[in-house]
């Protein structure tokens, strides 16, 4: 069996962004799950997307939810869209 490689710091903030998207509106703990990540870096992870305008926090009744904006979406969206040209041209990124 192959090692399994790490995660760029790109590649985790699109598990994110991702994770955020299925749920709709995702408290942390989900998106720790989703995200197959410790909750301590998702939190700085987080707050990170959170700086760049990839996500967005709600309060409500005393929890946290995110939720993706457009521009987190136009980042997933050029991701998945630069990987696939690099597969096609065989190139490991």
């Amino acid at each position: 069996m192959a090692p399994r490689r790490r995660r760029s710091r790109l590649e985790i903030m699109v598990d994110i962004l991702e994770a955020i998207s299925r749920g709709g509106g995702a408290r942390a703990t989900w998106i720790m799950y989703e995200a197959n990540m410790p909750y301590d870096r998702l939190k700085r992870y987080l707050s990170e997307l959170l700086e760049k305008g990839l996500v967005r926090r709600v309060e409500s009744g005393g929890e946290s939810r995110y939720y993706i904006t457009d521009k987190g979406l136009e980042l997933v969206r050029e991701y998945r869209r630069i990987t696939r040209l690099a597969e096609a041209l065989g190139i490991d990124i």
